[in-house]
C-alpha cells in the first residue's frame, strides 16, 4: 500500500482489457483511478478469448473468481490436428491447470470485459466515456502531466498509463513520432456460430457437448475453434494470408470467399462453416518492445499491446496485459511519497519486470507462424513427429505432477507451445508477486541478476 493515503498517486489509464486491469491492481493497492474510454459507450467487441494459469491467476486474485465462473468454459484438452483431419497430439488443459492450482479459461470478450469493468467501478474507478487522449502535456512541477483529451479538455494526474491497444496514439506521444503496427503477413476471420446449430448435427454436436480447443494446422493456415458462455456459442479463428488494404485493420468479409480457402481441409471444418452467416476479417500485427515503456518525467507510462503486441499464436496478448497492470499496481505499493525519483524507480522496476517476458512471447508467436503454416514435407513431418513425442514425455510428466509448477527458464522444441517443453514451463507457473518482489530486492541490492520469467 502506498503511505501517502491522504493524497494518494491518481493514474489515468483506459477502458480496455489491460486498462482496465490496471485500474483494479492499482485501487487495490490503495490509489485513485480514473479511467478514460474513448468510445461514447464502455463496451467490447470480438469474440472468444482463451485465459491460460498464469492470467486466471491474476483475475482470482483480484477478486473475480465468483463472477467469471459464471461466464467461462473450462475446455478438456487442446488438440493438435492436421489439416487433412489427422490427430496429431493433445495436452491435458484439466490436469494441467490441477498442477499448477489455477486453471485454463475460455470467455467470450464482452463478459470478460464487464467483470473487469465491473470490478473497477466496484473499487472506486471513475469512467469517463468520449474521452479520447490526443497528447500529453508534462507539467514544471516535475510531478504531474495532463491528458489533453480531443475535445480540448484536459485532465491533471500523477501517473497517465497508455493502454490504448496496438493502434496506440499514447505510444506515438511517448516516441514524439509516428509508429504504427508490424503487419504479419496473415489475418484473422472471426466468427460465432450458435450452439444450437451446432447440436442439431450429430457430427458437430460433440465440439459442444465435450467443450476442447482444437487446432488444425496445414500451409500457410490454420483453424482454432473453442465454446463459450458455457455451451451457448461455438468460437472459431481461421487464420490466413493477408490480403487486406495497408491501411485497414478491420473489414467486414465474405463468407464464400473464406469458405474456399478450406475447401481441401477436414470436411469437418467445411461443415461448420457451412453455418456461419456473416464473418469479419482482422489484419494480425505485432509491436516490438521499446528501449523504454515510460517518459523521463516518471508521469507517463505505457502497457499492454501498445508496447508489445503479439501474434495471438500463444493465447497470451491479453495475458501480457493483465500481467502489466498488476505488476504495475504492485510496483506502485511500494511508494512512500509521489516524489519523481520515487515514481521514476518503481517505474524502472516495472519495465524491467515486464520487457524481457513480453518480449519472448512476441518471438514465440512468430515463430508459431512458421510451425502451424508449414507445407507438407520433410520438416512437416518432424514437426509432427516431435509433437507426438513430446506428447508422450508430457504424459509421463503427470506421474509427478508437482514438476509442471516448477518454473523453467527456457522454450523448448515441442510444437504444442503451451505444453511443459514448450513455453509453458515459463509462462504458465509465471507468479506475478513473486516476480515483482524478485525484481524489487535485485534492486534494492544492485543485484542485475537475470529476472524471474
Amino acid at each position: 500500500m502506498a503511505a501517502d493515503k491522504e493524497r494518494p498517486i491518481e493514474p489515468t489509464p483506459r477502458a480496455g482489457l489491460g486498462g482496465l486491469g490496471a485500474a483494479i491492481s492499482i485501487l487495490l493497492m490503495g490509489h485513485r483511478v480514473t479511467v478514460l474510454e474513448s468510445a461514447s459507450e464502455i463496451g467490447e467487441i470480438g469474440a472468444g478469448i482463451q485465459v491460460l494459469p498464469n492470467s486466471s491467476r491474476i483475475l482470482i486474485s483480484w477478486g473475480l473468481e465468483n463472477e467469471l465462473v459464471k461466464h467461462a468454459t473450462k475446455p478438456r484438452y487442446a488438440n493438435m490436428i492436421g489439416w487433412k483431419g489427422n490427430r496429431l497430439s493433445r495436452m491435458d488443459l484439466h490436469a494441467y491447470g490441477k498442477a499448477l492450482g489455477t486453471p485454463f479459461w475460455d470467455f467470450h470478450r464482452a463478459n470478460l470485459h464487464r467483470c473487469l469493468l465491473d470490478r473497477a467501478v466496484e473499487l472506486g474507478a471513475e469512467i469517463h466515456v468520449k474521452s479520447r487522449v490526443q497528447t500529453i502535456e508534462y507539467n514544471p512541477d516535475g510531478l504531474t502531466a495532463t491528458a489533453v483529451l480531443s475535445d480540448g479538455r484536459t485532465m491533471l494526474a500523477d501517473l497517465i498509463v497508455g493502454a490504448d491497444g496496438i493502434s496506440s496514439r499514447l505510444r506515438e506521444v511517448l516516441l514524439g513520432k509516428p509508429d504504427p503496427p508490424l503487419p504479419t503477413g496473415d489475418l484473422a476471420y472471426r466468427l460465432l456460430i450458435n450452439a444450437k446449430d451446432m447440436l442439431a448435427d450429430p457430427e458437430l454436436r460433440h465440439f459442444i457437448q465435450d467443450p476442447q480447443v482444437n487446432y488444425w494446422i496445414g500451409p500457410d493456415a490454420h483453424a482454432v475453434n473453442y465454446v463459450l458462455r458455457g455451451g451457448e456459442l461455438f468460437n472459431m479463428v481461421l487464420l490466413v494470408p493477408d490480403d487486406m488494404p495497408a491501411a485497414s485493420m478491420t473489414v467486414d468479409g465474405n463468407v464464400e470467399e473464406m469458405q474456399a480457402l478450406y475447401k481441401d481441409w477436414d470436411p469437418t471444418i467445411g461443415k461448420i462453416l457451412s453455418l456461419c452467416q456473416s464473418v469479419q476479417k482482422w489484419k494480425l500485427c505485432i509491436r516490438p518492445t521499446l528501449e523504454r515503456w515510460t517518459h523521463k518525467s516518471g508521469t507517463f507510462t505505457l502497457l499492454g499491446d501498445a508496447v508489445h503486441a503479439t501474434l495471438p499464436y500463444l493465447a497470451s496478448g491479453c495475458g501480457m496485459a493483465l500481467e502489466d497492470g498488476a505488476a504495475l499496481g504492485l510496483c506502485l505499493s511500494k511508494l512512500t511519497n509521489k516524489s519523481r525519483e520515487q515514481k521514476l524507480y518503481a517505474l524502472k522496476i516495472y519495465e524491467d519486470c515486464r520487457k524481457e517476458r513480453t518480449e519472448k512471447v512476441v518471438e514465440r508467436g512468430n515463430f508459431q507462424q512458421y510451425m502451424y503454416h508449414l507445407h507438407d514435407g520433410e520438416e512437416q513431418r518432424e514437426r509432427d513427429r516431435r509433437l507426438k513425442m513430446f506428447g508422450k514425455i508430457d504424459e509421463e510428466l503427470f506421474k509427478n505432477p508437482e514438476v509442471i509448477a516448477q518454473p523453467r527458464p527456457d522454450s523448448g522444441d515441442d510444437p504444442l507451445p503451451w505444453r511443459y517443453y514448450g513455453v509453458g514451463g515459463w509462462l504458465l507457473p509465471y507468479d506475478i508477486e513473486t516476480a515483482v518482489e524478485r525484481r524489487w530486492e535485485q534492486a534494492r541490492r544492485g543485484n542485475q541478476a537475470r529476472p524471474l520469467l
